[in-house]
């Protein structure tokens, strides 16, 4: 399957796929407030129209990705397209809160089988040596979607209403599923023949919720229990996943492939010390600096902006060297981007910050793409979903992680208190131990990517 016209096609559905997906998580978030008030949402309930999301995708993405492997990737692909744009037409008219947040679940659903089959699509249709660049593609169009998502999402809630999000996207959503349908031809189910493993999906699903809401919770006790509730359950999946004939995640993935397991954990790594650096410095930029959230969103805008540019490029590089070495300089660059940042005070002069975020927007696009490249090209073909769906879990688990970091620090330094200016050298000292903690993550992050060894698809 290396038709030019399938190659074409399959980039071009992937990457638009790739930039709806993200922007759609970030462009919610700033509808938030508006939500709320039309349905008159409380804190908590309010943070699950996020969260729900999140779960979902989360808990639906590696069952996602094995169904693609056995019943057809394409197949998997196009329904998540369905129920995507069904859900989101559907949101832009919900009438109660139950409607939206049971929406949200199902919205991310689709969204987790269009990200567990994409990846290992392009990895089908690709030859090794075109696969970084590809992929590189693939994660500009992630961080485009996340670097608009806030600014176009603010401008669409304030001329059209909250709602426009959701329909928005109905119009790309459509474009995506007729392309796939008219100009993507083949299928690819290296896997067919196998079953679907129902009792290692609902051990898994159970573990992920698990997990990533006692996150949610921390640093209450309740929060803690539920994660040492959730690692009990990574053992039973584990020591099931052994044991079954037809797994829904093969172990011998992560016991006997070196390059596929320091992979995923330099991944998870990466992604629990970066997730919440916009956050923290956009609650800086508006407290300590005093910018408006327009402003601060065009100085944070600064760091995808360079992700975007750089990745592509990133992903060309490691087609042609190891791209061990380009993903572990690019975790070098950002621990030497959070170091920085661990610098910030109330008088911080802006270039700084912006050079900061140029560096770790510069280092994640080095990291991202070639490890991408590296997970898809460790694997046999009959395990590309899979493998596709457990870095987007890395993703997400790792994205819970940073935000857990998070809350458990403010805790610690701030309690329950509003961020006022009584509490802003608070706030300070737990931002600086924050991004310290991240750094001596991504510290960590480089042996990991180094530990996976050569490897050349």
């Amino acid at each position: 399957m290396d038709h030019p016209a399938s190659k074409k096609s399959a980039l071009i559905v992937t990457t638009l796929s790739f930039f709806v997906v993200p922007f759609m998580g970030s462009a919610v978030n700033i509808a938030l407030p508006s939500i709320s008030k039309e349905f008159k949402m409380d804190a908590v309930l309010l943070s699950w129209v996020a969260t729900t999301y999140l779960l979902a995708t989360a808990v639906f993405i590696l069952p996602s990705g094995r169904a693609g492997d056995i019943y057809g990737r394409k197949k998997v692909f196009l329904w998540g397209c369905v129920l995507f744009t069904a859900w989101s037409l559907l949101l832009g008219i919900s009438t109660s809160a139950t409607m939206l947040l049971t929406l949200r679940v199902l919205q991310g659903m689709g969204a987790a089988m269009i990200i567990g089959t994409g990846t290992a699509i392009l990895t089908s249709v690709f030859p090794a040596g075109e696969r970084g660049k590809v992929l590189g593609i693939n994660v500009a169009a992630v961080y485009l979607g996340l670097s608009v998502g806030p600014p176009l999402g603010g401008l669409l809630t304030h001329h059209l209403g909250w709602r426009s999000i959701f329909i928005s996207v109905v119009p790309i959503g459509l474009v995506i599923l007729l392309s796939t349908l008219w100009t993507l031809k083949g299928e690819w189910a290296e896997a067919k023949g196998e079953r679907i493993d129902l009792a290692g999906t609902a051990l898994y699903g159970f573990t992920l919720i698990t997990i990533i809401y006692g996150l949610s919770l921390l640093p209450k006790m309740g929060g803690a229990g539920l994660i040492a509730l959730g690692a009990l359950g990574i053992l039973a999946f584990v020591k099931w996943e052994t044991r079954v004939a037809s797994p829904l995640l093969d172990m011998r993935l992560f016991m006997k492939n070196r390059v596929f397991a320091f992979s995923n954990l330099a991944a998870l790594i990466n992604y629990s010390a970066t997730f919440a650096i916009s956050f923290l410095l956009s609650l800086y930029l508006q407290y300590l600096k005093g910018f408006t959230p327009q402003q601060a969103g065009l100085i944070l805008v600064s760091q995808p902006v360079v992700q975007a540019i750089f990745s592509p490029l990133a992903g060309r590089l490691s087609d042609r060297i190891e791209p061990r070495i380009v993903a572990s300089i690019g975790m070098s660059l950002t621990a030497l981007g959070l170091v920085l940042l661990t610098f910030l005070r109330e008088g911080t002069l802006l270039p700084y910050i912006v050079a900061s975020l140029i560096l770790l927007g510069f280092g994640f696009a080095l990291f991202s793409s070639p490890n991408t490249n590296a997970v898809m090209g460790s694997v046999e073909k009959r395990f590309y979903g899979v493998a596709s769906a457990a870095l987007g879990t890395m993703r997400l688990t790792g994205n819970m992680f940073s935000m857990g970091i998070v809350a458990l620090l403010f805790s610690i330094y701030i309690g329950r208190s509003q961020i006022t200016p009584t509490h802003y050298l608070l706030f300070l000292k737990s931002l600086k131990a924050t991004y310290l903690i991240f750094a001596i993550l991504c510290f960590g992050g480089i042996f990991a990517s180094l530990a996976r060894g050569r490897w050349r698809g």
